[in-house]
């Protein structure tokens, strides 16, 4: 199945990029889904707003806007947003959006919560979570405790980093559906960015994140006390040709026991690190954590470069029948430049808890990396994107697709595909793979945190 755009462009302002969405993040919860990702992008950083696309009916059909209250493009005080994270609150049922505002200076001031209470349909005006002044925030998330019988059922939990500290990060828990937000916790973790909080049903919050290795920590008593952190793997990855901005951070998710999954793009497994595939890890408890396994998108002797995935867990399934789904982008050639790179959207798909792994799909493209938006660090789809799974049993994946430019303006839209994990000919078994790591080297944090930190 091919991606279909499910949202546009609406600015015009001069000073950002049209039409251009990026980055989507997404969230599932019954027949719902609802997908926010940047639109107009600035080529030095951030958006004129974050953009939303709601579907009730499991992916059939979509109503789309943008959040109120944000940028002076809607009616707010910010110079421009980025970062776009989703969740739902089914105890007070509300849907709430993260975004982190930038202002003039195009330094993360603030990071902001917008809510729903009608189902994603319409958005109000941003509760302010936390504040940057004297210094700049990065890479914020959010997510929400969903499980019934969770003694911290309904809290809400968001995750940023102080990158004027160094990168300290930072956390804050909302227990009332997101209208306030309690003090900002500083776990004793190291440094790092990107961090994907995420609920197990007995209540721990679990938050991997982008350090000089991936690395994890969790709170057990609904986001009053953090954990020091642990290290989940090495990160080892390729730098994607052509210029573009390829990500390089996690993706994480949980299923119905709580097992926790994390995936990002890594080269161990490829001699000389010369493309990345999509690895894998999990853990029961956020401590422990599995060796680190290679989704088999494409045979270790291939061409072909994997980037950006973005997983989604079934919240309906676990252990051994676990249905998993990861959207990605790849290069059919990965030492191509950047008016050769032929940049495509791929789809994958386990039933058994990623032990074995149905046949790749094409989803998009290729599309030509001049199609997309530029920006300070390289032309970008998103330095993340986002799978998840409706309660029929459909996964999700959230894209931003592209064409070639009408008149000089981009045509890169925000897209989505909706695919039966368990229809026949999607579902062939390829076994994973647990294969001894062809190449070692740690990339420097500094480096990925001065690459990734441009919003």
């Amino acid at each position: 199945m091919l991606a279909k755009p499910i949202s546009s462009d609406p600015y015009t302002n001069t000073s950002s990029q049209h039409k251009t969405q990026l980055e989507p993040d997404s969230f599932g919860f019954g027949s719902t889904v609802v997908a926010v990702f940047q639109t107009g992008r600035f080529f030095g950083g951030g958006a004129s707003n974050i953009a939303w696309a709601t579907s009730q009916d499991a992916g059939h059909t979509w109503t789309t806007g943008v959040l109120p209250g944000t940028t002076i493009f809607q009616g707010g005080p910010w110079a421009r947003i980025s970062d776009p994270a989703v969740a739902y609150d089914p105890m007070h049922d509300v849907w709430m959006v993260s975004g982190l505002a930038i202002n003039q200076s195009v330094s993360g001031a603030a990071v902001l919560t917008s809510r729903s209470t009608d189902g994603g349909l319409t958005w109000q005006n941003p509760v302010t979570v936390a504040t940057a002044p004297g210094t700049f925030f990065d890479k914020n998330w959010i997510t929400c405790d969903t499980w019934p019988s969770s003694p911290h059922y309904g809290n809400c939990y968001t995750e940023w980093d102080d990158n004027g500290l160094g990168n300290q990060i930072q956390m804050s828990t909302s227990t009332d559906g997101g209208l306030t937000w309690g003090p900002v916790r500083l776990p004793p973790v190291p440094s790092g960015l990107g961090g994907q909080p995420v609920v197990q049903p007995n209540g721990t919050v679990v938050v991997p994140y982008n350090s000089s290795s991936i690395r994890a920590f969790r709170s057990t008593d609904g986001g009053n006390t953090w954990t020091s952190s642990v290290v989940v793997a090495s990160d080892i990855e390729h730098n994607p040709a052509g210029g573009l901005r390829g990500g390089g951070l996690i993706t994480a998710e949980v299923d119905a026991a709580g097992k926790v999954y994390v995936a990002w793009q890594d080269c161990r497994f490829r001699s000389g690190c010369p493309a990345n595939d999509i690895v894998l890890t999990t853990s029961t408890d956020g401590v422990a954590w599995s060796a680190v396994t290679r989704i088999p998108i494409d045979p270790t002797s291939s061409s072909v470069d994997h980037f950006i995935p973005g997983i989604g867990v079934d919240a309906a399934t676990s252990g051994s029948t676990a249905h998993l789904a990861v959207g990605y982008y790849y290069y059919p050639v990965s030492s191509c430049s950047s008016s050769t790179c032929q940049l495509t959207a791929g789809f994958i798909s386990s039933l058994d808890g990623g032990a074995t792994w149905s046949a790749p799909q094409r989803v998009a493209g290729p599309m030509t990396l001049s199609w997309i938006a530029n920006t300070s660090q390289g032309r970008m789809v998103g330095d993340y994107i986002s799978t998840s799974f409706t309660a029929d049993g459909k996964a999700h994946p959230i894209y931003s697709i592209a064409k070639a430019l009408d008149g000089g303006v981009f045509q890169q839209r925000a897209a989505s595909a909706t695919f039966d994990a368990t229809a026949p000919g999607i579902s062939r078994p390829v076994p994973a793979t647990q294969e001894k790591p062809a190449f070692r080297l740690h990339r420097s944090f500094r480096s990925r945190a001065a690459a990734i930190r441009a919003f």
